[in-house]
């Protein structure tokens, strides 16, 4: 026997639409930050190009971290290469370029700070393996400070961050590993 119909209908809308509508207007409130809008202004680089910038500055100082390394150990080459190269194509997704002799973030020559985490080490490492590892370092501490980073800008340039700091912790950890 069937059972007989509920005797009233609900009235107003049901608890999955409204679920629906709170959720679509959670989307759209963080679909919508203000860090875009501060590219449009005419005064100071917004904090997206200063991290970009800054980004492309100190992969541009790891590329050259990778060239010292190179020139002073060139049977390194076969394992560094790739992950050099890779390391380039960092530079420019955040809109820097390497040069062959020399290398510049965002157009134009910069030097990575004495603090920053890809600056060449005041003295090299005398075998290869001190290098790799002091490399491995640097890849590590530059993967630690963009994660860090992650929290101060919006989606697009965080998410790139996210990518190029995975990046890195693997580079590190291949540079470690394929030691042993």
């Amino acid at each position: 026997m069937p059972y007989p119909p509920p005797p009233r209908t609900p009235s107003g809308p049901r608890r999955r639409s409204l679920l629906a509508s709170a959720a679509g207007a959670a989307l759209l409130v963080g679909c919508s930050s203000g860090a875009d809008s501060e590219e449009s202004t005419g005064g100071s680089p917004s904090v997206t190009a200063k991290a970009r910038a800054r980004a492309a500055r100190d992969s541009v100082g790891l590329v050259e971290r990778y060239d010292a390394v190179l020139a002073a150990h060139p049977t390194a080459a076969e394992r560094l290469a790739p992950l050099r190269a890779e390391v380039a194509r960092h530079v420019a997704a955040f809109g820097g370029t390497v040069g062959k002799a020399g290398a510049s973030g965002s157009g134009t020559p910069q030097s990575p700070s004495a603090g920053s985490p890809s600056a060449p080490s005041s003295s090299p490492a005398t075998t290869e393996q001190d290098a790799l590892a002091e490399l491995a370092a640097a890849e590590r501490a530059l993967a630690d400070q963009r994660t860090a980073a992650l929290l101060d800008v919006p989606g697009e340039l965080a998410r790139l961050l996210a990518s190029v700091a995975a990046a890195g912790a693997a580079h590190a950890y291949l540079l470690t590993e394929g030691a042993k």
